[in-house]
């Protein structure tokens, strides 16, 4: 509960940060503040580029052609609203609970306790996703073209879980060296492929340019539809953005820090994301592009150049990779708050010699290891069916931070707290506008049909089971919130 500077009447301080909050976070105790700046920084960059980019937009740009653009650049927006709201809120608390500490605070425990397991249906699915991107990646390779699918899976999900046990420190090092292989692989895509649009270059057979555009079908080659209804894959792509949030409790002088991170993404959205789906959509017709493969990896392909299509697969496996220690890195933390508080196990909150809290690093990476019995029964299919339920925890987690940041905001209005000087920007629409978003994606997610349909109609179980789950835990809940009042 350190690194909060109380309001003073200097303005510079005012800036930074709000008045001392009076809820404290059990689950803040025991971390180490051992992430530096330029951890935070290339987390904030590592979040916002991953398997949703580059596995993902293959698919969707076979599906909506060059108006994929404007889906990332809408949703990007939006992401970039939610994480400006939780960066609000950490510089009012930093805390390694984030939004789930947030919740406790403005919405009482059921609040906390719908919020974590939001989050945790979120990472838990999308650890599949990355598990079984790495293994899709991996198959790329002659040499592992022949070991099955689930195999590879499993030793993906083996390396990463080993590696999150060490140390918030070790964590920190290997993102920030992911962050900058994914950076880097981008950057010399992008020059890469302006070059070749620039001097005309032969690509397998084809002139890039405008044309590739026009001569397709224009941005919307099957209409607006399958951009809309793609929107929801699109939302995927953002899940890691408020990462950088739960970072925040690991971290010296977060009010420093944080405003920069944040900031700073709304650009790499831009650059990144929409630059990169509008360079595609000039190298090669939309048709070339398909799903299970990296578009990245078709362009070099038909480059030509040798080696360059196994070095950009070798960085693709890496953002896997990255995701997948992500979410066990953020998803522990996010239990522990739970776990302090009796709406997690026990074993949840246990943590290690190095700060690390390994139980539920343990019970994530243990629905991993379903992930890599979903890759042995259906290897094709194990993606996308992930992908759409991860949306639904994704879509549910923004929706509770939006909400805390509303509430947040009318207790400041009413006087009860004080907002800091950094701020979700039009506040109370923004956050009315990002939760009227996030609904329409669910809709679009029912008319999508398929799988995305049978994920909404699962929305009614999962609400019974988030039901039946307060039920079996609030004797514990009530019973630690009393042994912490005394």
């Amino acid at each position: 509960m350190s690194d909060r500077t109380p309001t003073a009447a200097h303005p510079s301080t005012a800036e930074a940060s709000a008045a001392p909050s009076p809820h404290v976070d059990a689950g803040d105790a025991g971390y180490r503040k051992d992430l530096k700046s330029r951890h935070v920084n290339m987390i904030a960059i590592g979040g916002a580029i991953g398997t949703g980019l580059f596995l993902g937009a293959g698919g969707r740009m076979a599906d909506a052609g060059p108006s994929l653009f404007i889906a990332y650049a809408v949703c990007g927006a939006f992401a970039f609203f939610v994480v400006r709201a939780l960066g609000e809120l950490v510089l009012y608390r930093p805390s390694s609970g984030a939004f789930v500490s947030y919740a406790r605070e403005f919405m009482g425990e059921k609040g906390a306790y719908t919020a974590g397991w939001l989050y945790f249906l979120n990472w838990s699915t999308t650890a599949i996703a990355d598990i079984t991107a790495a293994a899709t990646y991996a198959h790329f390779w002659a040499m592992f073209s022949s070991i099955p699918q689930w195999v590879l899976a499993l030793i993906a999900l083996a390396v990463v879980l080993t590696a999150n046990l060490i140390s918030v420190k070790y964590f920190g090092e290997m993102e920030f060296w992911f962050a900058i292989v994914k950076v880097a692989a981008l950057v010399t895509f992008m020059l890469v492929g302006i070059f070749l649009i620039v001097t005309r270059h032969d690509l397998g057979g084809h002139t890039p340019g405008l044309a590739t555009i026009t001569d397709n079908g224009g941005i919307f080659p099957s209409g607006m539809m399958p951009m809309l209804l793609l929107v929801q894959g699109v939302v995927f792509a953002y899940a890691s953005v408020e990462l950088c949030g739960v970072a925040a409790g690991e971290t010296e002088h977060p009010e420093k820090i944080m405003p920069k991170a944040i900031n700073s993404i709304m650009w790499r959205v831009g650059l990144f994301y929409v630059g990169s789906v509008v360079l595609l959509s000039l190298l090669l017709p939309y048709t070339a592009y398909s799903a299970g493969r990296s578009p990245f990896v078709t362009v070099f392909e038909k480059l030509g150049v040798p080696g360059a299509a196994g070095v950009m697969n070798l960085v693709v496996l890496t953002a896997a990779l990255s995701s997948l220690n992500s979410g066990l890195y953020s998803t522990g933390r996010i239990l522990r708050s739970m776990s302090m508080s009796g709406s997690a196990p026990r074993f949840t909150g246990v943590m290690n010699k190095g700060g690390v809290p390994y139980g539920g690093i343990l019970l994530t990476a243990g629905f991993g290891v379903l992930g890599v019995v979903l890759n042995y029964v259906m290897p094709g299919e194990a993606f996308e069916l992930v992908v759409n339920f991860a949306s639904i925890g994704i879509l549910g987690t923004w929706a509770m931070i939006m909400v805390c940041s509303l509430l947040f905001w009318r207790r400041a209005e009413d006087g009860r707290v004080t907002r800091p000087g950094y701020r979700l920007p039009w506040a109370p629409y923004t956050q009315i506008v990002t939760l009227c978003f996030l609904a329409a994606v669910v809709v679009l997610m029912w008319l999508d049909g398929g799988v995305g349909r049978t994920t909404v109609a699962c929305l009614p179980l999962i609400a019974a089971a988030l039901v039946g789950g307060w039920f079996l835990v609030r004797g514990r809940v009530r019973a630690t919130a009393e042994a912490h009042r005394d």
